[in-house]
């Protein structure tokens, strides 16, 4: 038994040996859904390994991805419910690979993914007896956000932002229709959908934690638009100036009038349960200012840093500074991290550049898709038949 099993085993109070869980994909642009199904996971084991698949098998399965892996293994890795990242994860998931670490079961949505031959990719776990499913989290996927950034559209929006032209030209719009008229096949999972939070929803990803007396509150306020690394090595490098990561997370009107165009991509609850994912967040304010208020300061809790990019100078839209009232109670702080190239702006430009590959991709999801679509019925025809 390993030391985490063993520290595992002594937090269940009961000596047993830990329920290890396995969890993979390809985790592109890591957002909510992918952490809603590594909660579910970690929920029904003791410890979540999770295994990520490389830029090339991706590629060979499924198509090119938006995220570098080295940037989708760093996303996985700071959500709050992962134990441990394997890298280069095979695409087809073995017995073998489960048994190397210690796996007692797998664990996947309740749809089916198939490799690049058109076979389901967990049937040898299926047959083997260890496998089970959690329920997939509906109206989000990475299809779905390329989708949004192909269309540069705003229906995902919060109602009330006002129109403003877009800032990214050039689109091919007979290409792209599709997405937009939602002609995909019914479950292909590929045009664009809404996703409807609940506060169930909020509250399965909050820690519920209060600071401490005497910890070191710290204030951090953003769009925190398509959670990326950039924000995670932010929220790091801000928790290490104190005890307790206070997330503001600005509404999308506030948002959209700052920076115009279609943004954010993410609407206000995608936005605040992918910061509330992270390991190193301990709670967000729902729609805070723009501009740091007293109120802000003092009403959820007493904050004792306010800390910001070292690389962005933000005005508010009457052309005040933001950070003035922390800055004048001498509690500004400025942090740099290695991954200030990385903003959500960065990975709209990727999807931009090259459209017409990722045009292509969401073509072939779409056929895809709908062959899974047609693989799962027959599956739950099987079973139902089975139950007769």
């Amino acid at each position: 038994m390993s030391s985490n099993d063993s520290n595992t085993a002594a937090n269940t109070g009961t000596g047993r040996k830990p329920i290890r869980v396995w969890v993979d994909g390809c985790f592109d642009m890591m957002h909510f859904g992918h952490a809603n199904a590594l909660r579910q996971a970690r929920a029904m084991g003791d410890y979540l390994v999770v295994g990520v698949h490389s830029d090339v098998e991706v590629e060979k399965n499924k198509g090119p991805c938006v995220m570098k892996e080295d940037e989708r293994y760093a996303a996985v890795a700071a959500c709050k419910w992962v134990d441990e990242v394997v890298k280069d994860a095979p695409y087809v998931t073995t017995l073998e690979m489960l048994d190397e670490y210690d796996i007692d079961f797998v664990v996947h949505g309740d749809d089916i993914t198939t490799a690049a031959d058109g076979t389901d990719c967990y049937q040898i776990v299926k047959d083997a007896g260890r496998y089970q499913e959690c329920k997939r989290t509906v109206g989000i996927s990475t299809t779905e956000l390329v989708g949004r950034m192909l269309l540069l559209t705003r229906d995902h929006h919060i109602r009330g932002s006002r129109a403003i032209k877009s800032p990214i030209q050039g689109v091919d719009e007979a290409a792209i229709a599709n997405f937009s008229q939602g002609s995909m096949p019914a479950g292909a999972l590929t045009g664009i959908a809404h996703y409807l939070s609940t506060s169930k929803k909020i509250i399965q990803f909050s820690s519920g934690a209060e600071p401490k007396p005497g910890d070191r509150v710290v204030y951090v306020d953003g769009a925190f638009d398509l959670f990326h690394t950039g924000h995670i090595e932010f929220f790091k490098r801000a928790r290490e100036l104190g005890d307790y990561l206070l997330v503001g997370v600005h509404d999308d009107q506030t948002v959209n009038a700052i920076k115009g165009g279609n943004f954010p991509v993410m609407n206000l609850q995608e936005r605040v349960l992918g910061a509330l994912q992270c390991r190193y967040v301990d709670e967000v304010i729902i729609g805070a200012p723009y501009s740091v208020t007293k109120d802000v300061l003092e009403d959820v809790y007493h904050v004792d840093v306010v800390v910001h990019g070292a690389s962005d100078r933000p005005i508010d839209i009457d052309g005040r500074d933001p950070y003035d009232l922390p800055k004048q109670l001498g509690i500004y702080r400025e942090v740099e991290h290695p991954c200030l190239g990385l903003t959500t702006t960065a990975i709209i430009e990727r999807i931009i550049a090259n459209r017409h590959v990722y045009i292509e991709r969401q073509a072939r999801k779409a056929k895809k898709a709908l062959a899974e679509a047609e693989a799962e019925q027959r599956e739950k025809e099987v079973k139902a038949a089975c139950h007769l």
